[in-house]
């Protein structure tokens, strides 16, 4: 077993064993908690259902065209796997940890299968990557799909890009306060997403701090006034 598969492996088996080990009341309100975020993926497939599909389907899975499936390994997020762990059955768990207890000999992403991907919920980053020659092909002369993409892409940023309280982050959250460190944790161990914290940080507290000056000079004319 080669450590991405390791490392992957980790991260799924923590997670079914902890939606296991918790109360049901839990993983209602945890359901609850990426409701959301499970309406947008739904509206990003039917984007990509309507426009790529057939383009996508022909060019990349058919053909090994894509850089992206012939990938030994793609890039997860533990939010990715800890979702797909919330709406998955056993039974498509346990298929995704036998792809990855065994060696991957195909010149493909270790999780498609014949029927495409073996998850449930799509990593992120696998469905809202469109390579330039898709993008070209669908997108030139068609700026209404053009624009609904792009505003899809802000939305993302709602739950991955942590400039403000987001999903993945508080999801990341939640596992390590049980317990739990994986390399996979990237908006805790990511130098790059950690510096996106750092500044907004810094951002709210030189805006609290402004509205503090603020309030302070209000009183002080208002006292001076009074006088």
């Amino acid at each position: 077993m080669n450590d991405y598969h390791r490392e992957q492996l980790e991260a799924i088996l923590w997670v079914r064993d902890h939606l296991k080990r918790i109360s049901r009341s839990d993983r209602v309100w945890l359901k609850r908690r990426i409701k959301n975020y499970l309406q947008f993926r739904k509206e990003v497939d039917q984007f990509l259902e309507r426009h790529f599909s057939n383009l996508c389907t022909e060019k990349c899975y058919q053909d090994h065209y894509s850089a992206c499936c012939s990938r030994e390994g793609i890039t997860t997020f533990f939010a990715d796997v800890f979702i797909n762990g919330l709406v998955s059955s056993d039974e498509e768990i346990e298929r995704l940890v036998h792809v990855l207890s065994r060696p991957n000999v195909g010149m493909k992403c270790v999780y498609l299968g014949q029927q495409g991907c073996l998850w449930v919920v799509k990593p992120i980053v696998c469905v809202m990557f469109l390579c330039k020659p898709a993008r070209k092909a669908v997108f030139a002369g068609n700026s209404s799909a053009l624009k609904g993409w792009q505003g899809l892409k802000r939305r993302e940023k709602r739950y991955t890009w942590p400039n403000q309280p987001v999903l993945f982050d508080a999801l990341e959250t939640h596992c390590i306060r049980a317990g739990h460190a994986s390399s996979l944790m990237y908006l805790h161990n990511s130098p790059g997403l950690l510096r996106v914290k750092y500044l907004a940080m810094r951002k709210k507290q030189a805006a609290l701090q402004e509205f503090r000056d603020n309030s302070r000079d209000r009183r002080s004319v208002a006292k001076g006034t009074n006088q």
